[in-house]
């Protein structure tokens, strides 16, 4: 008879032991799925801040990313090779940051207001592809400017650079619409024709196989 009963509670506590292991896996689950939400969330979350900053700097600039070029050449002659709207020393203040490859070799950071069209400084850049970037360039008929214009007829145009890598060497510019997503393209240095950018569909792709 006590065995029975001493059977009896060790049966009981089995159940309730494992009764207690599940809902304790049940929990961890669930917590794990709150974790993984929420993470989930907060990275949505970056990428509409990314864009609304994105939205937010092409809606504040008045002056287009041509008109910023030609600004620049004018206080800096030369041959311009990047320009980006962006942030100021990473304030809040958004300028246009135009790049400018002078006769002499030097190259130069130039700063354009986007409200005005006015300079607000410039410096001297220590790159060493300036050489490259000449090479590039040779028997282009394409200017930062025209690429610049080009590629406006796909949207607000954010940035214009130079590709000097690789065998096709491009004009690159980025876009972005009202409400929509950025868009890359590449304007021909011969033709001023432009085209999609895939490359980074690709590189996302490769990263996802592997």
């Amino acid at each position: 008879m006590k065995r029975n009963i001493v059977i009896a509670a060790v049966t009981a506590a089995a159940l309730i032991g494992g009764g207690t292991a599940t809902a304790l896996a049940t929990t961890g689950d669930d917590q794990g799925s709150a974790r993984q939400a929420a993470n989930t969330r907060l990275s949505d979350d970056d990428v509409r801040d990314d864009q609304d900053g994105s939205d937010a700097r092409a809606a504040s600039a008045d002056v287009t990313a041509p008109e910023a070029i030609a600004s620049a050449l004018k206080h800096t002659p030369g041959t311009a090779v990047s320009a980006e709207l962006d942030d100021e020393d990473d304030s809040d203040k958004v300028i246009w940051k135009v790049d400018v490859l002078s006769g002499d070799n030097s190259r130069h950071s130039v700063r354009i207001d986007p409200s005005n069209g006015k300079v607000l400084g410039s410096e001297s850049d220590d790159e060493d592809d300036t050489a490259q970037v000449r090479a590039a360039l040779k028997g282009s008929s394409v200017t930062a400017e025209e690429a610049a214009k080009a590629a406006a007829g796909k949207g607000v145009v954010t940035s214009v650079d130079l590709d000097e890598d690789g065998k096709n060497k491009s004009w690159e510019a980025e876009t972005r619409k009202s409400g929509g997503a950025e868009q890359d393209w590449k304007i021909d240095l011969g033709t001023g024709k432009v085209t999609a950018d895939h490359s980074d569909d690709q590189d996302d792709d490769s990263d996802d196989q592997d």
